[in-house]
C-alpha cells in the first residue's frame, strides 16, 4: 500500500512558478505521475516519471514549461511549473504505479494523493 502526500499548491500570478512535492510511503512502486482536475473536466494527465527517472513524459499543453523529476532515497516527486498560465489553474494529484510504461493513462496507476490547489490569477 502506497500514500502519497502533496504539497506546494498555493495562488501564484501569470508567469510564475511553483514547485509541488509529493511523498511517497509504504510498498515499492514504479512509475510516478501527476493528473490535474479544474472544475466542470475531466482529470486530465501532466506529466510522469519512470522507476528510475530515466524516462520522462509531458502533456502537449505543459511542454518545455514543467519538470517532473524524483529523488527515490526521499521517495518523493517534483513538480516544478513554470511560465504558469489561467489555464494551468487546478487540482493536482500525484499518482503511483506499479509499471513504468502507458503512464499517460489514469488507469495504470494504483494509488492516488489528495489533491493541492494550484491557482493562477492576476
Amino acid at each position: 500500500q502506497v500514500q502519497l502526500v502533496e504539497s506546494g499548491g498555493g495562488l501564484v500570478q501569470p508567469g510564475g512558478s511553483l514547485r509541488l512535492s509529493c511523498a511517497a510511503s509504504g510498498r515499492t512502486f514504479n512509475g510516478m505521475g501527476w493528473f490535474r482536475q479544474a472544475p466542470g473536466k475531466e482529470r486530465a494527465f501532466v506529466a510522469a516519471i519512470s522507476g528510475t527517472g530515466g524516462n520522462t513524459y509531458y502533456a502537449d499543453s505543459v511542454k518545455g514549461r514543467f519538470t517532473i523529476s524524483r529523488d527515490n532515497i526521499k521517495n518523493t516527486v517534483y513538480l516544478q511549473m513554470n511560465s504558469l498560465k489561467p489555464e494551468d489553474t487546478a487540482v493536482y494529484y500525484c499518482a503511483a504505479a506499479q509499471v513504468s510504461y502507458g503512464l499517460g493513462r489514469a488507469n495504470q496507476y494504483n494509488s492516488w494523493g489528495q489533491g493541492t490547489q494550484v491557482t493562477v490569477s492576476s
